[in-house]
């Protein structure tokens, strides 16, 4: 997650295609540490949500929402490319720094039971509140500064336990 996360500011000259997909590296690792944090060290990552203002909490909450949606969207009706866009006026060959979430339209949730679609629409209320319009880079930033907080708090016996 770390070096998916740290190459982002790094890459440079990419179209939007291409982009999105070390974007959408960065959000496979994000989501896959956070799920396993959740499921495995809960009392670690609930303690550190709670010890922080409730700005704060809600910023980190609605931020791993949000790319929770992008990860459960990938693949389905919206176009990879869709997701991000350049800033306008951003000078020379397309930067990572210069890519921002776009704003999406609500998901139809044809396919999926009424509590599915309760669930997937709180994910893509958290999306258009914290990740919409914002840039890609502080995104990863605000979530993965979060989980290496927690992993620093799982002692290596922990670890151990759950694997």
């Amino acid at each position: 997650m770390t070096e998916a996360t740290e190459r982002l500011p790094r890459v440079a000259g990419l179209d939007r295609r291409r982009a999105f997909a070390v974007i959408s590296e960065a959000v496979w690792w994000v989501t896959i540490v956070d799920g396993n944090f959740v499921r495995y060290h809960p009392e670690i990552y609930d303690s550190e949500l709670a010890g922080r203002s409730n700005a704060s909490r809600l910023e980190v909450e609605e931020t791993l929402a949000g790319l929770r949606f992008v990860r459960n969207q990938i693949g389905h009706d919206i176009d990879r490319g869709d997701f991000i866009r350049g800033i306008s006026g951003a000078a020379g060959p397309p930067h990572a720094r210069d890519w921002t979430w776009t704003s999406l339209p609500e998901p139809t949730g044809e396919l999926m039971s009424p509590r599915g679609l309760e669930w997937e629409m709180t994910r893509y209320k958290a999306y258009q509140s914290r990740l919409a319009g914002r840039p890609v880079v502080a995104t990863f930033r605000c979530a993965a500064s979060f989980l290496k907080i927690v992993a620093a708090g799982v002692t290596p016996a922990e670890e151990v336990a759950a694997d």
